[in-house]
């Protein structure tokens, strides 16, 4: 419970949300002043979506007074695009769509601010050292679906958009992983929100707002398909990921590393507009890549897991077992890593750096298994993260040195 509202003042909405409102109201208003122009229509109504949906689920979440008018914005909105074909209904509809959504943006300015912070922190919520290395695996990505050096200007419109997927996604992760923050450590104690230092509410305002922006851009300057896989991203790291298997299973990383293995998937979406085969077997080589280099991880802070209540393997099943899993995996990893080899989607220069990149890593995993020791984890985590950066250069390299 936020400050404000402990002492029974409405905590009013911060400057995302704001925006957030303002956008919608915007595209609602241009939705309506270009009915005659096709296709334009249809897109700025899509575009009106996403900051109407933030609304809601900000309403829903944290300011509930706002929520009756949320959701009859959306749902008005919904109700007038539903009804395209219905002539004077659908302009009628239209209408009351945008009386609504402007009337609910005026309700976003009322009430109590608190501290807005910093921008450093803001920046600290978007988690940008994650987010540098899932955009090289999209940028990978882009260049095998391109078979080269994709147009520069469709890289940046996928890198800003990916960028915003994250960095909301991330946000949205330190607002609902607040509570046990606060319980694992200094590392995580000292984030803005378990801090206190931003509100919760607006930690949740900023991440839905950058997922809205992320779906915009995309869908605007890429295509649907990109826009949509980021979204799917997004929604499986906050809702699956973070929000049920973290505190439920130690599986938690297995199958939450699907998440992460989205990004390939969108560098290849955004260079192609459709998904084949060879985009799988990229998310394949992250989805399993992920594994050992969490659970390395893992086994160093396994203390701050075991404090905040938190399933991680190392803590329900042990530090050899992890271990064991740990090579298994790795293993697995190296194998999938050659199998776009095997089928001729990459040459020499992709293949050398897999088995050279790969076989280090095996060689810190069986390291690790000989001597379990923090020393070697810290050393096995930090290499998996070169690996994965240098594997996806390397595959990015591939059809412009072919």
């Amino acid at each position: 419970m936020s400050r404000l509202q402990v002492t029974d003042c409405y905590l009013a909405p911060g400057p995302a949300l704001r925006l957030c409102g303002l956008a919608a109201t915007g595209a609602a208003a241009a939705t309506v002043a270009s009915g005659s122009l096709g296709i334009a229509h249809r897109a700025l109504a899509i575009v009106a979506l996403p900051p109407l949906v933030a609304l809601v689920v900000a309403a829903w979440t944290e300011h509930r007074r706002l929520l009756p008018w949320s959701a009859a914005a959306l749902g008005s909105f919904l109700l007038a695009i539903a009804t395209w074909w219905a002539g004077s209904l659908h302009v009628g509809a239209a209408a009351v769509a945008l009386a609504v959504v402007a009337v609910t943006t005026a309700l976003l300015f009322r009430g109590s601010t608190a501290p807005v912070g910093v921008l450093r922190d803001y920046v600290t919520l978007t988690k940008p050292r994650i987010m540098s290395l899932l955009l090289v695996t999209a940028v990978g990505g882009m260049f095998v679906g391109a078979d080269g050096v994709p147009p520069l200007a469709d890289l940046a419109a996928m890198l800003v958009g990916l960028s915003l997927a994250c960095g909301g996604a991330s946000a949205l992760n330190h607002y609902l992983d607040r509570d046990i923050d606060r319980l694992m450590g200094k590392r995580t104690r000292a984030r803005p929100v378990a801090a206190g230092r931003i509100e919760p509410a607006y930690a949740l305002e900023f991440g839905l707002a950058l997922s809205a922006l992320s779906f915009v851009l995309l869908g605007s300057l890429t295509n649907l398909l990109t826009a949509v896989l980021a979204l799917v991203g997004n929604l499986f790291y906050v809702l699956v990921y973070t929000r049920w298997l973290k505190r439920s299973t130690p599986q938690n990383i297995v199958i939450g590393g699907a998440a992460g293995a989205v990004p390939p998937l969108v560098g290849w979406a955004a260079a192609t507009g459709d998904l084949a085969l060879p985009a799988l077997a990229l998310f394949a080589i992250v989805f399993f890549w992920t594994p050992p280099h969490f659970w390395a991880l893992a086994l160093l802070i396994k203390r701050d897991y075991a404090a905040a209540g938190v399933p991680m393997l190392p803590v329900v099943r042990g530090e050899r077992e992890t271990v064991r899993q740990i090579v298994l995996y790795t293993v697995v990893l190296i194998a999938v890593t050659l199998v776009p080899v095997a089928f001729g989607v990459f040459g020499l220069l992709y293949a050398v750096a897999a088995l050279g990149l790969g076989g280090v890593l095996l060689w810190l995993a069986w390291r690790l298994r000989r001597e379990l020791v923090p020393a070697r984890a810290a050393v096995l985590f930090h290499y998996s993260l070169a690996y994965l950066a240098l594997l996806f250069v390397a595959m990015a390299l591939d059809p412009v040195l072919a």
